[in-house]
């Protein structure tokens, strides 16, 4: 009796070939085709790094620091000019200036008059570039009082010509700045009596409050126990068959980089916005762009075509400002070329040399960490992609014809500031990073198992939590010699 094959089977034939009931078939969508293939295919087990290294931070560590705080708030403070000047000033009348804005409040952010009886003044026009030199010949009775009596060099006043070769200077009404140069005393003088206004130095303070970062991944017991094909690996080394580790590790990858973004991209909160509805307990951090955008300058529309004189335009106001020699350049890949383009314009005699001062004056070690270095006037600076802003999943990603950040220049080396928890004068990098540390407890970067799973014996749940978390903040100190590029 004919028995008809079973799956799997074959039915013998009297020669050697293939026939369409001697071979099993794999390619079918019924019968054979849905059992295990008889010859594995090629497998390629590792993961294919697609794009390439995906994390993102490394920017703070190149530029700054990490100290530990025991506050809810660091506070410093910061000098501010030497020399009296003021921007907001009116020509009241031929021998009268008025200081605009003055407070009868004393304090660092309050304008008070301070000129003297007998100074010499410089006053200019900065629409028309006209000015004239004074000598103060009336002095404030208090520094709460706004006006200042002059009397002129080289004309009769301030808005009477004298003669063809002395024109008048301003017009009433006209908003002038002022700075103080000198002064000029008769023989025998005295100050008795002249109302002498001594300068008590002030300082500017700041503060940022840390904030509260946390992540967890979480993974079951039965899954941990799942053995994959696909081998795995990640940036940090993590590699193996179990596909929890890949998770894991790129979840702790993924909070460092929160870590730095959370620093850079930061904002307080203030009175009556969302955040403070949502939970009144929040309080954010003032991060890099918003207290660069606060305290600091904006380059708007920085192209190839104007480089060099939007270049030149920064180093005039660097020189207003700390005029500190060595500044580093962190770039999107857009301005990066401006500025190559911008460089590449220029011949070698104009340019000068190329100092490397901040890496011990190693142009390997500077070429190493991805920097090229360039120098224009008194200025040492060096250039390097900044991947935050190149990387697609950030603001690599977002369209930037509407002023998007392209970049920012940092000043390299330290600042003198004083510390109100030391009483004293301290050094710190211009940018770094404060997290809360004590004795009992260290909040930099903390990571622990909870759950019943993976060596984790804290409760019944039958998984594996592992937990993050971090608090801190970031000083961003000097920010007048910072700049933040910005598109048109």
């Amino acid at each position: 009796m004919a028995i008809d094959p079973q799956f799997g089977s074959i039915k013998p034939s009297q020669a050697k070939q293939t026939l369409s009931d001697n071979y099993l078939s794999f390619d079918s969508a019924t019968g054979g085709g849905t059992f295990a293939q008889q010859y594995l295919p090629e497998i390629y087990e590792q993961e294919v790094e697609r794009y390439g290294n995906r994390t993102l931070s490394g920017f703070l560590r190149m530029v700054g620091a990490e100290m530990p705080m025991t506050s809810d708030q660091v506070i410093w403070s910061e000098q501010n000019r030497l020399h009296v000047a003021y921007d907001d000033v009116t020509v009241t009348n031929a021998t009268t200036l008025t200081i605009n804005n003055i407070s009868a409040t004393v304090g660092p952010n309050f304008v008070q008059n301070v000129v003297s009886k007998n100074q010499t003044l410089v006053v200019i026009n900065p629409i028309t570039g006209k000015e004239a030199k004074c000598i103060v010949t009336a002095t404030p009775a208090t520094a709460s009082t706004a006006t200042i009596s002059v009397a002129t060099y080289g004309s009769a006043d301030l808005v009477t010509a004298n003669g063809a070769g002395n024109p008048a200077p301003f017009a009433a009404t006209d908003k002038v700045k002022i700075f103080v140069y000198g002064s000029e005393y008769q023989k025998g003088s005295t100050l008795v009596g002249d109302n002498y206004a001594s300068i008590e130095p002030s300082f500017t303070q700041f503060s940022n409050s840390p904030i509260i970062i946390r992540n967890q991944y979480e993974v079951s017991g039965s899954d941990m126990a799942q053995i994959g094909w696909v081998e795995v690996a990640t940036e940090d080394g993590t590699s193996g068959y179990l596909w929890y580790l890949k998770a894991e590790s790129e979840t702790r990858l993924r909070f460092a980089d929160y870590l730095e973004m959370s620093v850079v991209e930061g904002k307080k909160v203030v009175a009556n916005d969302g955040v403070s509805g949502y939970n009144t307990k929040l309080s954010g951090t003032q991060g890099l762009f918003d207290a660069i955008e606060d305290r600091g300058n904006v380059q708007t529309g920085f192209t190839a075509s104007s480089g060099l004189t939007d270049f030149d335009a920064i180093l005039k106001n660097l020189d207003t400002q700390g005029a500190i020699e060595e500044n580093m350049l962190f770039l999107n890949r857009q301005t990066a070329l401006d500025f190559d383009d911008m460089l590449a314009s220029i011949s070698a005699g104009q340019s000068g040399g190329t100092a490397f001062g901040l890496f011990e004056n190693s142009e390997e070690m500077a070429l190493n960490l991805g920097f090229s270095g360039f120098r224009r006037g008194s200025y040492d600076f060096y250039k390097t992609d900044w991947k935050y802003l190149n990387d697609a999943s950030t603001r690599g990603g977002l369209d930037y014809t509407i002023q998007g950040i392209e970049g920012v220049l940092v000043p390299a080396g330290t600042s003198t500031v004083y510390d109100q928890i030391l009483g004293t004068n301290i050094r710190r990098p211009f940018l770094h990073v404060r997290y809360r540390a004590s004795q009992a407890d260290d909040r930099r970067m903390k990571s622990w198992l909870t759950g019943s799973a993976g060596g984790a014996f804290t409760s019944d749940l039958d998984a594996m939590q592992v937990n993050f978390l971090s608090e801190r903040c970031l000083c961003v100190q000097a920010a007048n010699n910072f700049v933040l590029f910005k598109g048109a």
